[in-house]
């Protein structure tokens, strides 16, 4: 990053312009389109579920919690590998912020349930480690700026929940990027213990095959519910 300001962006896209409402509440039952390459947020009362639809099947969602009292506490991925004692939640987890209190809850996932808590999600200086010498949109972007398109601030960029993301750790610790394994219209629904802001962010990624080989960037749908 070339500014010193964690909420700036380090280029712009569509993810500005394309929020849902003014501070990101949701019309209960109305079903919501992220562009791909983009990403939305939105506001969860608690007790609403969010429902997130793969349209394709291949593509990844970088989910991200925060707590709409104080943006500082967030879902943390380290914190919920202690909480589990796994690195793969399941139907039935909470998901835990970085003060270990429940942010959500899984409560159904029609795909076979692999998802990646490892990795970090993707940012500008990733993809010119990949050979980009230009601007490529990216999921930490995305953050700020669905943020920003409802009036916040990131105060920082944590480690998602990236859903439907495969990244099969092996015995040994060492780690691949494969193709999803949802299938066409999976579905995950994850139920607001407290009220929150969530953000999803359509990733971007093309180089490697986290989205699948040889397929582009797609759509993720979502709608919220209220129980």
């Amino acid at each position: 990053m070339s500014h010193t300001d964690i909420a700036v962006p380090d280029g712009v896209n569509n993810s500005l312009n394309i929020a849902i409402s003014a501070d990101g509440t949701a019309e209960v039952g109305r079903t919501y389109q992220i562009p791909a390459r983009c990403g939305v947020a939105v506001r969860l009362a608690r007790g609403q579920v969010l429902h997130i639809v793969n349209p394709s099947g291949s593509q990844v969602c970088d989910f991200f919690a925060f707590a709409a009292a104080c943006l500082h506490e967030h879902l943390s991925m380290a914190h919920l590998h202690t909480s589990l004692a796994s690195l793969f939640p399941k139907v039935g987890d909470a998901l835990v912020s970085n003060q270990r209190r429940p942010l959500l809850t899984i409560t159904a996932d029609t795909s076979p349930g692999v998802h990646d808590t490892v990795i970090a999600c993707c940012d500008h200086a990733r993809y010119r480690e990949l050979g980009c010498e230009g601007y490529h949109d990216n999921c930490a972007d995305n953050l700020r700026m669905a943020l920003m398109a409802i009036g916040l601030k990131a105060p920082l960029i944590p480690a998602p929940f990236n859903i439907w993301m495969n990244v099969p750790v092996q015995a040994d610790g060492s780690t691949s990027f494969q193709p999803p394994v949802a299938r066409a219209g999976d579905c995950i629904s994850l139920r607001a213990e407290v009220e929150l802001i969530a953000v999803m962010s359509a990733c971007p990624q093309d180089i490697t095959p986290v989205n699948g080989a040889g397929v582009s960037p797609d759509i993720l749908a979502f709608r919220v519910s209220a129980s």
